[in-house]
């Protein structure tokens, strides 16, 4: 089972970008964007990409996995949507990041959900299960 729900994971294979924000050694903050996929085997977000190992983003997460990743949008009129995962990364091969998901937010996927009660926050632990 999924540490997602299943229109988190329909809301991902819809987006072809998201955010990825780790932490410097200066203790600066780094947000850029990246293409990603959902990789159904282990239940992480992979992403890779020209030159990888040379990146800051690939620096940081050797010195500090915990790192956040965002995927939003908004539909006309104004309804935006997310989700944001909180984790750790780690550097697969030479040329890959990947994040497992240690928090879940998710605003705005569910169109049935009053709008009041869209932000859904939840702690999962690694491996599939939730918390």
């Amino acid at each position: 089972m999924s540490v997602f729900t299943e229109a988190e994971l329909v809301y991902l294979a819809s987006q072809p970008l998201g955010r990825f924000a780790t932490v410097g050694a200066d203790g600066a903050p780094h947000v850029v964007p990246v293409t990603f996929r959902y990789n159904p085997e282990t239940d992480t977000i992979d992403f890779g990409g020209w030159n990888l190992t040379a990146s800051k983003k690939w620096r940081d997460v050797a010195q500090e996995p915990r790192v956040a990743f965002v995927v939003d949008d908004v539909l006309p009129p104004w309804q935006p949507r997310l989700i944001e995962i909180r984790g750790t990364a780690e550097q697969v091969g030479d040329e890959l990041i990947r994040i497992t998901p240690i928090r879940i937010v998710a605003f705005g996927l569910d169109a049935q959900t009053d709008p009041r009660q869209r932000v859904r926050g939840r702690d999962v632990r690694a491996g599939g299960a939730q918390g």
